[in-house]
């Protein structure tokens, strides 16, 4: 899976990492939805970080079509929450 960090560029990301993704992904749900803004901010830099550790960087001139796509680390609550789908920023 190919996945871009706003700002940043893009990662190739093994599929089975997904559902450790998932668990960020719901704790930053949930703090968005509490309107946790120290709580957000901190789960959303950990999921990048995640992303960044477990995914292969693309070179930048790499334009691999993009199947999932996260905020940057210093996007706002209300611009993550224009990302979101009903499943979160992560499917499944």
């Amino acid at each position: 899976m190919i996945v871009r960090i706003m700002g940043e560029g893009q990662v190739r990301l093994a599929d089975g990492h997904l559902a450790e993704l998932n668990k960020l992904d719901d704790e930053l749900l949930a703090e968005m939805e509490n309107g946790d803004g120290p709580g957000f901010r901190r789960t959303l830099q950990a999921l990048l970080t995640r992303v960044r550790d477990l995914g292969e960087p693309l070179p930048d001139d790499s334009l691999e079509p993009s199947e999932l796509i996260l905020p940057s680390p210093d996007a706002t609550l209300e611009e993550v929450r224009e990302l979101l789908s009903d499943d979160g920023l992560i499917p499944g």
